[in-house]
């Protein structure tokens, strides 16, 4: 039996091997003439600067293969993949440096073993074609040597991977003491405390204590920091009524939707296909003879009722069984019939009637369409002239007055809320807009499009005294309250832990049992969860859980079943995940020793070439 790090080690061998092969042959060549042949170096090994170049290319290439979209270099580079993908190299070459120095070698007979095993260099028949393998090296820009070079440097240096990272467990103690917190239980008695238990009614708050109460929650009623912005917008709604739609066009529209307007009767149809003829023919007798069903036919063979249900389907989709099945009654069996399939009996469950529709009864939605979408063409062939517009020194101000825009003005603080600012794009817009960006035309979700300036920024800003008195007001009684019945809730809770019961108390209890740590569910406010996890068996406890007040018991603390289905699924989980993460944290530990034992030396000014490129 292979042990775990030959394993671990052949499985990233071929991992490695595979991301080595697409990126090579994936994306063409990339070459640098001059000499700087590197980017750098970690001790005696280099990083190629062709290898870089091709490194950076094919993970812009896998990330805009990710997001559908083209990625400019200078958006590589503010999200770090040029740094990310430089880090990896020298991460490589510090591994391949500390296998030169233990003598961790790769024979040619391995070497040449991995080739005849790699299918982008196999021939019709499966054996090693030379020939295919000269071509792809070569397109890749690489010589013969130099890829297998890297080839054999990759799998040194996947050994030495494996080497660190296989093998690595937690301690027994540690599962067990997760799992002990974990599966821990609480069984426990709560209610929550009605404020009509209070003896008397609040006193009204004096002016003074108002002021108090703005005073030290004055960010309750700070208004958030906003942008002042002057826009220009057009959607195809406010143009729609200007735009024509000729008689011709609403026509050719309708006979476009002829299927959408009108529709032949459907029927909802069940099709049980047999092998041959003298079957079918045998399941129709049987049901003629009244010995059988349909259903029991279908569970004959061995199906379901879903398997051979064909939804709803129109007449000539049916070949020849169609005219027999929409001459049939709901609940009719017919057949058997010839279908692609086989001889098959049919039956109809239901019957969905012909829709039709004329041109006149579909012109105001046709209209409607074509209208809206006449529009969207309309501003978009005015898109540019507007943006030329902007460009030429025009205000919003004018742009709107001379043309179709609608100009307005909106304080944004982040907050969708109507009109404009429901726009996806024109949030994000403002979000990111500032006193250097100058108006441009871009587009809405809806075929619409816009301009925004921005005018000033508006710092937060208190709102005064006399305009929130009343909120005020509001919430110093809604705290008020919440404190006086917290403090006979905890009078409640030291007569709860005496001879009182929940009902002597005049409260409605709710007993809840085996609660984890996790469940945050059933209707239990998640403080009551918090703090039976934070009591002794018998404690009683008054809890404050969004300006509500609950009285909570404890009743019995139940110690983890170790033994359970979910504790040994979650041990397992455990030692995989610390097990990788220790890996992980031993290999990082291991390459920043490496480098920092035999040094590491970057060349900005090749970096910089390759970077030249691809601008």
């Amino acid at each position: 039996m292979a042990s775990p790090v030959k394993s671990v080690g052949k499985t990233l061998v071929w991992i490695l091997m595979g991301l080595l092969i697409v990126g090579l042959m994936g994306f063409g060549a990339i070459n640098f003439s001059g000499t700087v042949r590197s980017v750098g170096s970690v001790g005696d090994k280099e990083i190629d600067v062709n290898t870089y170049a091709r490194a950076l290319q094919n993970e812009i290439r896998a990330i805009e293969a990710e997001r559908g979209s083209a990625l400019t270099f200078a958006d590589a580079q503010a999200a770090g993949v040029d740094r990310a993908v430089l880090s990896r190299l020298v991460t490589e070459r510090a591994l391949d440096a500390e296998t030169s120095r233990l003598g961790i070698s790769v024979s040619d007979e391995i070497v040449a073993r991995q080739l005849r095993e790699i299918s982008a260099f196999q021939g019709a028949d499966g054996s090693f074609d030379r020939e295919a393998y000269r071509f792809a090296i070569q397109n890749a820009g690489l010589t013969e040597a130099q890829f297998e070079e890297q080839l054999r440097d990759e799998t040194a240096r996947t050994m030495l991977q494996a080497a660190v990272l296989s093998g690595n467990t937690i301690p027994d103690a540690y599962a067990d003491a997760i799992v002990a917190y974990a599966g821990e239980t609480r069984d426990f008695t709560w209610a929550p405390v009605d404020p009509a238990l209070l003896a008397t009614d609040l006193p009204d708050p004096s002016e003074e204590e108002l002021k108090t109460w703005y005073d030290e929650n004055i960010a309750l009623y700070t208004e958030a920091a906003a942008k002042a912005i002057t826009y220009a917008w057009l959607t195809p709604e406010m143009i729609i009524d200007s735009v024509e739609v000729s008689e011709d066009d609403l026509r050719a529209s309708y006979e476009r939707r002829d299927a959408e307007f009108n529709q032949p009767e459907r029927r909802l149809t069940e099709r049980l296909v047999f092998a041959d003829d003298a079957a079918a023919q045998a399941a129709r007798d049987s049901l003629d003879a009244g010995t059988t069903q349909f259903e029991t036919l279908v569970e004959n063979r061995g199906l379901a009722l879903a398997d051979v249900d064909m939804g709803d389907v129109a007449q000539n989709e049916l070949g020849t069984a169609g005219e027999a099945v929409f001459g049939a009654e709901v609940g009719d069996i017919v057949g058997p019939f010839a279908s692609n399939l086989g001889p098959a009996l049919f039956r109809v469950n239901g019957v969905l009637p012909a829709q039709v529709t004329s041109f006149e009864d579909a012109q105001a939605a046709l209209r409607d369409d074509l209208a809206l979408d006449n529009a969207r063409r309309a501003i978009e062939a005015q898109m540019q002239d507007l943006d030329d517009r902007l460009a030429g020194g025009e205000t919003l101000e004018q742009i709107a007055e001379a043309t179709d825009m609608q100009l307005g003005q909106v304080e944004w603080r982040g907050q969708a809320e109507d009109e404009i600012t429901g726009y996806e794009a024109f949030r994000s817009a403002a979000t990111a807009l500032s006193a250097d960006d100058f108006p441009e035309m871009d587009l809405l979700g809806d075929g619409g499009i816009y301009a925004m300036r921005l005018d000033s920024e508006i710092a937060a800003q208190a709102q005064p005294f006399d305009e929130v008195r009343d909120q005020v007001a509001e919430d110093w009684l809604t705290q008020t309250r919440t404190e006086t019945l917290a403090a006979k809730a905890d009078e409640m809770a030291g007569q709860l832990a005496g001879d009182s019961t929940f009902e002597t108390l005049g409260l409605d209890p709710r007993s809840e049992a085996g609660a984890t740590r996790g469940d945050f569910a059933g209707g239990v406010p998640p403080e009551v969860l918090l703090a039976v996890f934070d009591m002794a068996p018998g404690e009683a406890r008054a809890v404050t859980a969004s300006n509500n007040v609950l009285l909570v018991r404890l009743d019995q603390i139940s110690a983890a079943d170790s033994d359970s289905a979910d504790a040994q699924e979650l041990v397992t989980t455990l030692r995989e995940q610390a097990g990788a993460s220790i890996s992980q944290d031993l290999f990082r530990a291991m390459a920043t020793d490496i480098q920092s034992r035999i040094g590491l030396e970057l060349n900005q000014q090749a970096i910089n070439a390759v970077h030249a490129q691809f601008q």
